[in-house]
């Protein structure tokens, strides 16, 4: 792109899209043999030697418009960000970490809805039974423990959910 008559590079280019399935693929962890798997299971049939025709070769593979779709899947980036310039100011080691973040922060609101959805399945529950109320707290007791978190978690019943 040093020779782009416009003066500058290309916003969106394939070069960058190359550049960017290295460094996500890096930041994740995986060898060139797990991304061509996850892109094959992701219903884009890639192998380990193209990602890395991709990724390094020279001359570099050209990807087709499903292969970036597939990466984009993988990723679970959109198209566009996989096609825009690699950021720059995170080495590999700050990418991971922050991908575990990303990861965990996902997980975590997964497991709060699951806590919403039963606390309102329980609530639900506790209105349509007369008095089970001591029952209940005696069996959360039970269940978790400590007095401490069963507690805790009698609030989160007795508010009516957890959102």
């Amino acid at each position: 792109m040093e020779n782009w008559p416009y003066g500058s590079e290309l916003l969106f280019s394939e070069a960058n899209v190359a550049a960017r399935v290295l460094l996500e693929r890096q930041a994740r962890g995986w060898s060139t043999t797990e991304l061509a798997q996850r892109m094959t299971a992701a219903g884009v049939p890639l192998n380990q030697s193209a990602v890395w025709r991709i990724e390094s070769g020279t001359p570099r593979r050209k990807i087709s418009l499903d292969e970036a779709l597939g990466f984009s899947k993988v990723f679970e980036l959109p198209l566009e960000d996989l096609m825009a310039p690699p950021q720059e100011g995170l080495d590999l080691e700050a990418r991971r970490l922050l991908q575990d973040c990303v990861d965990a922060f996902f997980e975590k609101r997964a497991v709060e809805d699951r806590l919403h959805l039963a606390l309102v399945a329980l609530d639900e529950y506790r209105k349509s039974h007369p008095d089970p109320d001591n029952a209940v707290f005696q069996q959360c007791i039970r269940l978790i423990g400590d007095d401490r978190y069963a507690r805790a978690m009698w609030e989160l019943i007795t508010d009516g959910g957890f959102y």
